[in-house]
């Protein structure tokens, strides 16, 4: 008999300072009364790769295949992982924008189920407000350092 998989909620953000600029993502992944938070960036950058790099980080914390709930305000990332994969697979992602993180999304979210629900940015949701916060963050720092 196989084992009910464990159901963990991944909240996620992404920023970047100029399109491109630095960028950074912020996440926390919550399983139970278990809460981890991770974030991390890049010098250069877009915001939809940071939202989706976001994502991608966040599942490759998980130890075992689970059911995971991404919530995210970017619907690019939402509607990528809920609508459009599919057809993108289908096409290689010829004419799609970030192919080599949506292949790399497909790696690590392989043995996962994976649904994506979309919340309003900067709306008062505080899991969104933290991810944003260290997203934020992370695109200050990487400016930064860009600097020296």
């Amino acid at each position: 008999m196989s084992r009910a998989l464990k159901t963990v909620v991944l909240y996620s953000d992404g920023s970047s300072l100029g399109n491109p600029g630095p960028g950074g993502y912020g996440g926390i992944l919550e399983y139970g009364d278990i809460r981890k938070e991770f974030f991390g960036g890049e010098a250069n950058t877009t915001n939809n790769r940071m939202e989706l790099r976001g994502v991608i980080e966040g599942l490759k914390l998980l130890k075992f295949p689970c059911r995971v709930e991404v919530v995210t305000d970017s619907s690019y990332v939402a509607k990528g992982i809920n609508e459009w994969l599919d057809n993108w697979i289908k096409r290689d992602f010829k004419k799609v924008k970030n192919p080599d993180l949506w292949r790399e999304y497909l790696k690590v979210s392989k043995g996962h189920q994976v649904h994506a629900t979309w919340v309003r940015g900067h709306n008062g949701h505080p899991e969104n407000e933290r991810c944003d916060e260290l997203a934020r963050e992370e695109a200050n720092r990487q400016k930064t350092s860009s600097n020296l």
